[in-house]
Parts: C-alpha cells; structure tokens; sequence
C-alpha cells in the first residue's frame, strides 16, 4: 500500500487531491513542518520534519514524501505524476505523449508559476500585503506571473481542461497557481484562467482535501 507522509498544510495536498479523486486506499502519516510547531501544533504532531525518523524518509527534511513498496519519491509533483501514472486511469496519461505533456505541464508549474505565486502567498501569511514592501512584492510577482498566465490563457481558450479531460496536470499547475490566489487581482486579465480554476476548486475531491485542510490547525 502506499504511504504519504505530511499534513494536508503542505505540498502534501497535492498528492492527496489526486489520491482523492483517483479513490486510492492509502497510508497517511501527518508529518508536520518543524517550523511550524508551536502550541497547539507540538502536542499533536510527534513526527515533524526534524525528527531523525522523517530525515531517515527524506533528508533534506521536507514534505511531502512518498513510499510505493521499495521506491521513495520526496517531490510534490514526481509523486502526483507516479500515482496517476501508475493508479489514476484517467488522471494519467493515455500514451507516451501524454505522459510528456504532463511533465511539461508539471515543469512549468514549478519554475514559471510556484516561484512567483508564492511570493505573493508569503506576503499574505505574513500579513504585509497592506505595507509598502509587501504592495511592492506582490505587483512585480504579478507582473511577471502575467507572461505565463497568458500562455496558460491561450491554452484554455475553447478548453475546460488543460488535457481533453480532467488529469493530474490540472491539479499540479492549479495548486502551483493556487497560492497566488490570495491577490485578487491577479487574474482578472485571465478569464480563461479563472473560470479554469474555479471548476479545479469545485471538485468534489477538491473539495474534501480542502476541508481536510481546513481543519488542521494553522
């Protein structure tokens, strides 16, 4: 059976909304980030990301990580690509050119879309969107965020999803866009976009990982 280590307030989440929508029966182990642990977080999390049982699984001390029999992946986006690839069906790739069409949407999900939306996060989390350095942050990860969004824009002209259906590359480039969101103005260029990512959040399975998540604490 697999195993997924990390809470539902990590990258783990991505893995979990395709284990989600593909019904797969798995292992979950709530490993928390250390940095995270203060009351009332350290009385419910043993395993964290420092322990020596978690660093044994992954090292560099991250999450998510994912153990398939003998095969350890520790990458969000490797691991979403493997349990479509290997459980999913039809989150996964029909042919050969499938499967390189979703790592090429996995790979542009972490270097032209995670990178900057995540900037935009952090300033949100840290409560600086209102002060000048965090005014600041936000528009230039905008402004370079609108040349992919434009590419992303094109793509989904005519299209509901980024493949001739719903598939694990949805939900890597959604989760990668995802924190971004919190800047409301980021993609009102973007019809296409937003009405895209309105139907990814709309999922049945969505929307359990998200009241999973929800429920931990912050």
């Amino acid at each position: 059976m697999l195993t997924l280590y990390g809470v539902y307030r990590s990258r783990a989440l991505r893995p979990l909304w395709v284990l989600a929508e593909a019904e797969i029966p798995f292992t979950h182990v709530p490993v928390t980030q250390a940095y995270r642990l203060a009351e009332p977080l350290a009385a419910t999390a043993p395993l964290n990301t420092a322990t020596p049982a978690f660093l044994a699984i992954n090292p560099i001390g991250q999450v998510p990580a994912l153990r398939d029999g003998p095969l350890l992946l520790t990458e969000s986006l490797a691991i979403c690509l493997h349990i479509a690839r290997k459980f999913g069906g039809a989150l996964g790739p029909a042919s050969a050119d499938e499967a390189s069409l979703m790592e090429n949407w996995a790979l542009f999900a972490a270097t032209a879309i995670e990178p900057l939306s995540i900037e935009i996060l952090y300033v949100y989390r840290d409560k600086l969107a209102e002060t000048p350095t965090g005014e600041g942050i936000v528009k230039i990860a905008a402004q370079k965020l609108a040349r992919p969004l434009a590419r992303l824009e094109a793509h989904l002209q005519g299209r509901n999803w980024l493949l001739d259906r719903f598939s694990v590359a949805d939900v890597m480039v959604e989760e990668c866009l995802r924190y971004g969101q919190p800047y409301a103005p980021l993609l009102a260029p973007f019809p296409n976009v937003a009405r895209w990512m309105a139907a990814c959040q709309a999922r049945p399975a969505f929307q359990q990982v998200w009241a999973a998540r929800n429920a931990e604490p912050e």
